[in-house]
């Protein structure tokens, strides 16, 4: 299958590199001429001049890693090119033309996934099969944590010229952990309200947010607080869900799982999530088999939008102090 990869910074020459490994013909471009010689040379894809020359070649696939406010430019020429669209996550920096998107790839029978790696893992995996097996009872409340040092991301790259410090580049806490949104509507079910605390907080450089305290009302009844920022030093990426009769934990740098309820049904595991790229190279590897065999995609457009709506509900609930609904 020919893929054309846009946007070769971290996320894109991974995708490059995976895409070549399952077997692909890779083509990519990017703005920065330095930046897509680099990715061909350690991925083997080949380079083009132009997003007219890429989408000439007729590829079948469109791998979208753009900063996310260009997403949509890129993932609509893709479509009018025939192409299938993967779109890294966010979908956009806005809600505004997505539903659009969605609503043409679907008339035009094209697949739309969206990079939602961490319903990749493993181990966040056997959280959903628990909770799909009402192990710890219904849900009651759940807390979730990320918390990463932006200057820390990339080694021997200033942080200070990666998207994430520019709001109208689609940079921010809110849409750079946007995962922490999408696990847990894929978790726990859609969410009725929303209410927040989020804004650049920190010395750090730029406009865009770095400290965000997210509180979720699901229609199920149940509610989650999500904390994530950009400025500690320790890496953390958890998640806790109360159920009445037990409670699940999850933290993704030990890759374990803990249930504790009733005594039968207690224990704590590691999960084999792989090495880092494992989960990318899963999801890559997904994404060939539904334009190939058909498979329905693990996290769509419909998904990438839901997430999307939180996001732009926390920044109004920041914004104006009161709940917003989605």
């Amino acid at each position: 299958m020919r893929c054309l990869v846009v946007g070769t910074g971290s996320i894109g020459s991974r995708h490059c590199r995976n895409l070549a490994a399952l077997g692909q013909q890779v083509f990519a471009w990017d703005v920065e001429a330095r930046r897509l010689a680099e990715a061909a040379a350690t991925s083997g894809a080949r380079p083009v001049s132009s997003l007219e020359e890429g989408f000439a070649l007729r590829p079948e696939a469109a791998v979208i890693c753009t900063p996310p406010a260009d997403h949509l430019a890129a993932a609509r020429r893709a479509l009018a090119a025939g192409a299938h669209l993967f779109v890294e996550k966010p979908i956009s920096h806005t809600t505004a033309g997505v539903a659009e998107l969605v609503e043409e790839a679907a008339r035009r029978g094209r697949v739309l996934h969206v990079g939602f790696n961490l319903r990749h893992l493993p181990s966040l995996g056997r959280v959903r099969a628990w909770l799909d097996e009402k192990r710890v009872g219904r849900v009651l409340a759940a807390r979730a944590e990320f918390g990463s040092y932006l200057p820390g991301w990339r080694a021997g790259r200033d942080y200070r010229d990666n998207y994430a410090v520019s709001a109208a580049a689609g940079g921010g806490i809110l849409l750079d952990a946007i995962h922490e949104l999408d696990y847990l509507g894929w978790l726990l079910g859609e969410v009725r309200r929303v209410f927040s605390s989020a804004g650049h907080r920190s010395g750090l450089a730029g406009d865009s947010g770095d400290v965000a305290q997210v509180t979720l009302e699901f229609e199920s009844g149940a509610s989650a607080q999500v904390h994530l920022d950009y400025v500690q030093r320790a890496y953390r990426r958890n998640l806790q869900v109360i159920g009445e009769d037990g409670v699940i934990h999850w933290d993704y740098p030990t890759h374990s799982v803990a249930i504790h309820g009733a005594e039968s049904s207690s224990g704590a595991e590691t999960v084999d999530d792989g090495d880092g790229n494992a989960m990318y190279l899963s999801e890559m590897r997904h994404f060939v088999h539904s334009v190939l065999e058909g498979e329905p995609a693990v996290a769509d457009g419909r998904d990438g939008l839901r997430a999307l709506r939180l996001v732009e509900a926390a920044k109004r609930s920041a914004r104006d102090g009161k709940w917003v609904a989605p």
